[in-house]
């Protein structure tokens, strides 16, 4: 879901008549469910896979931020704020779990930011969408980080050991978060009407786009087979999908909220929830830049990046002052 628009060199996987022995012994280390290691041979589409798919999941946490951290302040209790500043201080740690993972890869932080800022690398479509009101507190936290975990958990057997090992702990603080995003739909649909109608309000405007954070359907999906082959994908997109609606079905029937579609039932002979697709239209417009956020989260990131430039300039320059000291008694010593 976190890199739902990646582009890779392959298009299809190869048949072990046309890979060369390294990549036959690769592949068997896969099979075998090896974790692969940053100083192991890798092919170059793997490497290459695996810093767009980490890079634009980290930058997706990043960026997950902003939709939240303008209602710390405006939370309607103390604990509240309390509650959604620990959130965003985690999205804020997971950014650094995924940077540090795709730095194994051999690309610096640096290199993945300016791909973040210049709009070169993408970030999950689901935060270009406004949050209006406190209740969206409670949709992004119960639907957006939903179906983040149903992504993420599957993640946890993913091929690339250093990433597999970040979602160990990423996964544990973000099913924190759906909770207590479902707590809020909760307390809201328990209280007055307007409480209850601005939860479904939230609901209605979040549905569909929180589906599209899988990524298109599998049949346009044309790189899913070989990320699955190499383990770096677990779970084709329409599958997290399926299992998403059918977990949220039930929790929305819980609260009394309507599910903002009227195809959405359960199918008794597969044992699914029916639903329909959604725009799809809307989101490729999203991944091209031109959703309802899409300017404003990019120029926030660039603004806090030009702002911040003192501090790293501070930092570096002590580290270059510390190294030199270190390095004068050294030569003292000698």
């Amino acid at each position: 879901m976190y890199a739902q628009m990646i582009k890779t060199a392959g298009t299809g996987v190869k048949s072990p008549e046309e890979m060369t022995d390294q990549e036959r012994a690769f592949q068997a280390r896969i099979d075998a469910d090896e974790k692969i290691e940053p100083k192991d041979w890798m092919p170059d589409d793997y490497r290459a896979t695996l810093i767009r798919q980490i890079g634009q999941h980290a930058h997706s946490e990043i960026v997950g931020q902003l939709p939240e951290g303008n209602w710390i302040t405006r939370a309607p209790t103390l604990e509240r704020k309390a509650i959604l500043l620990a959130k965003v201080q985690d999205e804020a740690g997971h950014g650094l779990y995924l940077y540090c993972a795709a730095e194994t890869l051999g690309i610096s932080r640096d290199e993945l930011t300016e791909d973040l800022l210049s709009g070169k690398m993408k970030y999950s479509s689901i935060f270009n969408y406004p949050t209006l009101n406190w209740a969206d507190m409670g949709a992004v936290g119960w639907l957006v980080d939903g179906a983040a975990i149903m992504n993420q958990v599957p993640l946890q057997r993913t091929s690339f050991g250093p990433y597999s090992r970040a979602m160990v702990r990423i996964c544990k603080e973000e099913s924190f978060h759906q909770r207590q995003g479902y707590d809020i739909m909760m307390k809201m649909c328990q209280g007055t009407e307007e409480q209850k109608q601005m939860a479904q309000d939230a609901m209605n405007r979040t549905w569909f786009p929180a589906l599209m954070m899988f990524g298109p359907s599998d049949k346009d999906s044309v790189h899913s087979t070989q990320s699955m082959a190499w383990k770096i994908k677990i779970n084709t997109n329409d599958e997290l999908r399926q299992k998403f609606v059918d977990q949220t079905v039930p929790q929305a029937e819980y609260l009394g909220l309507t599910i903002p579609d009227e195809n959405v039932k359960l199918n008794k002979k597969t044992g699914h929830y029916d639903y329909s697709e959604p725009d799809w239209s809307e989101f490729f417009e999203v991944i091209k830049g031109n959703g309802p956020c899409n300017t404003e989260r990019l120029n926030a990131r660039n603004k806090a990046w030009d702002d911040g430039k003192w501090v790293r300039d501070g930092l570096l320059a002590h580290a270059r002052k510390k190294a030199a000291r270190k390095a004068s008694a050294k030569t003292a010593a000698e």
